[in-house]
């Protein structure tokens, strides 16, 4: 990335050529971001770590600021980061177990999709999520969606949250059948179903897999109407461990492959995770041509 240089120290720490090349490359990438929350992506990334655990973030922004006076990248514009990225959530009463719910689901009225817009629903859904979501509650990063999904009664049945895709995921990137530049071009017309949560109080057969079925079409007018663009393809993982993905193929979702078992962003197999089943779901016919990729199978 910087002519003549192979290593560099910055900052207290030595930066090799593919350290630069993937600073830009999340830089291109991830234009959304704030200069804060790009400074810790880049922090995860190359395992720029405190004694405490914490990310070293304010080093990484004076490095992305160095590198942008010299020439070399360009950062957002300043503006103020979202708060409470690193804020534990909370546990009420608010959140507290609903009445049971069992049966089928065409024993029950309409399935609701529905937006979390404002900021009071918004601390309501991190809530249910870090309190019954085996993953718990992580801010996400990046363009997302927040949903609550409910009856047309009123009945509270659980969350959903689509997000940013996975940066590389090696058969979901052969399916599709796209380059690297491709693929940092066109990545974020791909959404992650990065969150689905059913409460553990709702028994109703079938429920999931409508509500997969449902957020496909809602999601895609959301996505239009807040970030103008619509994207082309979900995509999901599936802890094999805990889950059979059952819902999702019936859904209609296909079924790809598994991961590497590492971290929805790791390159460089740092960060170990457990191994999932990937699934995806295409919402335009051309999606392919859209994405770059080769031809349909």
């Amino acid at each position: 990335m910087i002519k003549g240089f192979e290593v560099m120290t910055l900052s207290g720490r030595k930066f090799k050529v593919e350290d630069f090349a993937l600073i830009k490359e999340v830089i291109s990438l991830y234009p959304q971001l704030s200069r804060q929350e790009l400074s810790k992506t880049i922090c995860e990334l190359l395992g720029w770590y405190q004694a405490n655990g914490e990310p070293k973030h304010l080093s990484c922004l004076q490095v992305l600021e160095k590198l942008e006076a010299r020439g070399e990248i360009k950062l957002p514009a300043l503006r103020q980061s979202r708060r409470g990225y690193h804020h534990r959530v909370a546990i009420s009463e608010e959140t507290k177990a609903g009445k049971a719910l069992c049966g089928r689901v065409d024993e029950y009225g309409a399935v609701i999709i529905e937006p979390v817009e404002d900021r009071r629903l918004g601390r309501l859904w991190n809530e249910y999520i870090e309190r019954y979501h085996y993953l718990g509650h992580r801010q996400a990063f990046g363009n997302q969606q927040k949903y609550f999904i409910r009856f047309a009664s009123g009945d509270l049945l659980g969350c959903m949250l689509f997000s940013a895709s996975a940066w590389s995921v090696g058969c979901r990137d052969e399916w599709i059948g796209w380059g690297k530049d491709d693929r940092v071009q066109n990545l974020h017309l791909v959404l992650s179903n990065s969150r689905f949560l059913l409460f553990p109080w709702i028994k109703i057969k079938n429920l999931a897999s409508k509500v997969l079925s449902l957020s496909a079409r809602q999601v895609v007018r959301d996505w239009g109407l807040r970030y103008n663009f619509r994207p082309v393809l979900l995509e999901s993982f599936v802890d094999k461990e805990r889950f059979e993905g059952a819902c999702y193929r019936a859904a209609n979702w296909q079924y790809l492959g598994t991961t590497a078992g590492r971290g929805r962003m790791d390159r460089y197999r740092r960060y170990l995770s457990s191994v999932k089943d990937v699934y995806v779901f295409a919402l335009a016919d051309n999606f392919r041509q859209v994405l770059g990729g080769g031809i349909s199978r």
